[in-house]
């Protein structure tokens, strides 16, 4: 039976966590996270499988976790929070969690796309502050919203939006039923654009300097992804500009955000804490998942 620690629960995972491990199932060491990166190879140390949630395991510092023999992160996206590469050398088999809130995330998309039309977070700091700003928004339906990536998240994004009066268009690396158009017609096409690629060598920096300015004059991007897939110094540049209207995300290159983030510094962005998968019919549906994935070791 394997030696299983989750290495970074937190208070709101504990609750939940707790209704889903019953007796039957593998025993887990639940350590409140978060975890520094120096502190990783002493906490695992004795454990051959860690469930992660947002602890970074880099190359050092897997090398420093001689035992460790599986890492089961909590989500799609571990290439943002593990070297898998550098885990595949050291013979560290890392699983992923794909499928669990597809529903979830996309709803919390869809929040951002509302936000970000239509000024609210913006109006609700100056509201709070004393201020006073009605800001004028934009009418969604009627409105192109283009979705990059037909995953099931993806497919979910478009179904929502159909429903509020959206043309959805849509971008998908390999071939879909139903079709799809290049990113570049997308982008040239979409009020706003929607990120929803998984993060791999392939797609990192997808959303480059060159396309970002192929999109429409004000567009509006929304990434519940990885921040790994858009060139963040290109986009801080369109951003302060105007040439990309706004940026509206639930991920960071770095999480929690450092003071130094440059996202903080602008007004046309709406941020949110890497919460779009967070609710508790998605977080029971993953932890069961995780639960047994780390059962059937490596």
């Amino acid at each position: 039976m394997p030696r299983t620690l989750f290495i970074d629960s937190t208070p709101d995972i504990d609750r939940v966590w707790k209704q889903v491990h019953g007796a039957a199932d593998i025993p887990v060491v639940v350590n409140m996270g978060p975890v520094s990166e120096e502190r990783v190879p002493g906490i695992v140390e004795g454990y051959d499988t860690v469930i992660n949630d947002a602890t970074y395991f880099s190359e050092p510092t897997l090398k420093r976790c001689t035992g460790l023999k599986h890492i089961v992160f909590l989500g799609t996206g571990a290439s943002s929070f593990v070297d898998v590469a550098a885990a595949e050398r050291f013979g560290i088999k890392v699983s992923t969690i794909g499928g669990y809130g597809d529903t979830t995330v996309a709803e919390h998309a869809m929040g951002l796309v509302f936000a970000a039309a239509r000024h609210i977070a913006t109006m609700h700091g100056i509201v709070r502050g004393g201020g006073w700003r009605p800001m004028q928004g934009m009418e969604l339906r009627g409105k192109t919203l283009g979705v990059v990536g037909l995953g099931g998240i993806g497919r979910e994004m478009a179904r929502i939006a159909q429903g509020i009066g959206l043309k959805v268009i849509a971008y998908n690396r390999s071939p879909v039923q139903g079709g799809s158009v290049s990113i570049d017609d997308l982008l040239a096409q979409s009020d706003i654009v929607s990120l929803h690629l998984a993060l791999n060598d392939a797609t990192r920096g997808f959303l480059d300097r060159a396309k970002l300015e192929k999109a429409r004059p004000g567009v509006i991007i929304v990434n519940t992804a990885r921040a790994g897939l858009v060139d963040e110094v290109a986009l801080i540049e369109l951003l302060r500009s105007g040439r990309v209207g706004h940026y509206a995300t639930d991920v960071f290159g770095k999480e929690p955000t450092p003071p130094d983030e440059p996202l903080l510094a602008l007004d046309n962005v709406t941020l949110t804490a890497h919460a779009g998968y967070n609710t508790p019919e998605a977080a029971m549906t993953m932890y069961r998942r995780a639960i047994d994935l780390a059962a059937k070791g490596v």
